[in-house]
C-alpha cells in the first residue's frame, strides 16, 4: 500500500463543515449505484438536509447526467482557487464530467486518477453539509484505497441485485470495506422485482431476497429494495431524478424510505474513535486525542481511542475494548510490510534487522483513514503503513512477553 502520510494528503481528512461522508460500493457494475446514488442524494435532500455528491468514478463518470447538469463546462471557483460544485435538485455535485465532455474520455493512468480524486475531496468549496456521498467505481482498487486512506468515512452502503453472481462480488467489495475498518451502514437491493405497467403483474427478473439474505448472513443492516422502474431509468436520462419527476410514484417512495433509513442507521451510531492527525514524535506537535472516556466492554478492540509516547522507545496505544498496551517502537519499525520491506507476492522478508539502528525512532506519524497510521523513520524509511490489526498483534506480543524488547 501507498504511504499517505505526507501533510498535503492529512489535509484531505479535514473536510471542514462535512458531518458524514458515506461511501457508496457494488464491487461490480451494471447494478445501477449511480442511478441510486443519485436519487439517495435527492431523497435526503428533499427531506430538508444539506447534501454533496462526489462522482469518484473518474473514468466514467455518469452523475451530471442524470442530474441534468450540462458536461464539459468547468466549475467556478473562489477566491482562494477552490472549485464550486455544482448544483442541481437541492444537491451539490463534482465530477470529472464537468471537466470533460462527453465524447472526450479521460485517458490516464492510476497516479491521475487517484490526484483527481483527492482534488475533488480536497480542493473543493463544499461548505456545509449534513451528508457527502462518493459514488464510487466497480471494483476494489486504487479510487477505493485512495478514499479510505485520505477520509476518515463514517461508513459504507453496498448496492447489490438479487442474482447470485452479483451478490458474490458485492460480497468481496463489502469485504474490502471491512478490512479497511469502515463501518457497513447496510446492503440495497436493486432491481428487486419489475410492476407491469399494463397488467401489474410482478416478476422477479433477477430473482428475489438476496441482499436481505446477504445482510442477515454477515450480520449488517438491510436498508431496503428498489423496483425495477422504466420511469427511474427515463428520469436519469432526461437529468431529472425520479423523486423529482415522479415523488409520489413507488420508487420515489421506496428511496424516501431508504434515505429514513440511512438517517436512522447513522444517528444510531456514534463515531468512536480518533479525529485526524498529523504528530511529531520529537516535538509533541500535532499529538493525537487520549480518550479514556471511550474506551469500555464491548468497544471495538481494532479502534485506537488514545496513541502517546510514553518515553522515547514507546508508543503506547488506548483501544476502544479498555486494552492498553505498549509497543517498542524499534519492533514497529521491524514488523513493516511495505514493498521495500517484504517481498508482495511471496511474503519473503527483504528487511534485515542488521541494518536498523537500534535507537530507530518515529519522526513523524499521522492517521491514514479509520485502518492505520503512517510513520516516517530516523533511518530514512517512510513508505510504510502500522495497519491497527499489526499494531494490536505487537502490543499483545509485547503483554504475554511481560514488556517491550528494547
Amino acid at each position: 500500500m501507498a504511504n499517505a502520510g505526507t501533510a498535503e494528503s492529512q489535509q484531505l481528512d479535514q473536510l471542514p463543515g462535512i458531518r458524514q461522508v458515506i461511501a457508496i460500493g457494488s464491487g461490480k457494475g451494471g447494478v445501477g449505484k449511480s442511478t441510486v446514488s443519485v436519487n439517495l442524494a435527492t431523497a435526503l435532500a428533499r427531506g430538508g438536509l444539506k447534501v454533496g455528491l462526489l462522482d469518484a468514478d473518474i473514468l466514467g463518470p455518469s452523475i451530471p447526467g442524470m442530474l441534468g447538469v450540462a458536461s464539459g463546462q468547468k466549475p467556478a471557483s473562489t477566491p482562494e482557487g477552490k472549485a464550486l460544485p455544482a448544483e442541481a435538485h437541492g444537491v451539490k455535485m463534482i465530477s470529472m464530467g464537468l471537466l470533460t465532455g462527453d465524447d472526450n474520455p479521460a485517458v490516464m493512468r492510476g497516479p491521475m486518477v487517484t490526484k483527481y480524486l483527492r482534488m475533488f475531496l480536497g480542493a473543493v468549496e463544499w461548505g456545509e453539509l449534513d451528508y457527502l456521498l462518493l459514488d464510487l467505481p466497480p471494483g476494489t482498487g486504487d479510487i477505493q484505497l485512495t478514499l479510505v486512506q485520505s477520509v476518515p468515512l463514517s461508513g459504507a452502503i453496498v448496492v447489490t441485485t438479487p442474482q447470485d453472481v452479483s451478490l458474490r462480488i458485492a460480497r468481496r467489495g463489502l469485504r474490502m470495506f471491512e478490512r479497511v475498518q469502515v463501518p457497513i451502514l447496510g446492503i440495497i437491493e436493486n432491481m428487486s422485482s419489475f410492476c407491469c405497467p399494463h397488467c401489474g403483474k410482478t416478476t422477479d427478473v433477477f430473482s428475489r431476497g438476496g441482499g436481505r439474505r446477504m445482510s442477515e448472513e454477515l450480520g449488517v443492516p438491510f436498508l431496503g429494495s428498489l423496483p425495477l422502474d422504466a420511469a427511474v431509468v427515463v428520469s436519469g436520462d432526461e437529468g431529472r431524478p425520479v423523486m423529482v419527476d415522479h415523488p409520489d410514484g413507488a420508487s420515489a417512495q421506496a428511496f424516501s424510505a431508504l434515505a429514513a433509513e440511512l438517517v436512522g442507521v447513522l444517528a444510531g451510531r456514534r463515531r468512536r474513535g480518533l479525529k485526524p492527525f498529523l504528530w511529531d514524535w520529537n516535538t509533541g506537535e500535532g499529538a493525537p486525542q487520549w480518550l479514556e472516556s471511550e474506551a469500555g466492554p464491548g468497544g471495538d478492540p481494532l479502534t485506537p481511542v488514545g496513541l502517546r509516547r510514553r518515553d522515547d522507545r514507546t508508543l503506547q496505544v488506548l483501544w476502544a475494548d479498555g486494552a492498553l498496551h505498549s509497543v517498542d517502537v524499534r519492533d514497529l519499525r521491524l514488523a513493516c510490510r511495505c514493498a521495500l520491506c517484504v517481498e508482495e507476492m511471496s511474503g519473503r522478508p527483504l528487511l534485515d534487522p542488521a541494518t536498523v539502528p537500534l535507537d530507530v525512532a518515529p519522526q513523524r506519524l499521522a492517521s491514514v483513514g479509520n485502518y492505520a497510521i503512517s510513520l516516517t523513520w530516523s533511518d530514512g524509511h517512510d513508505s510504510g503503513l502500522g495497519s491497527f490489526v499489526r499494531l494490536r498483534e505487537l502490543g499483545e506480543q509485547a503483554a504475554c512477553q511481560g514488556g517491550e524488547d528494547v
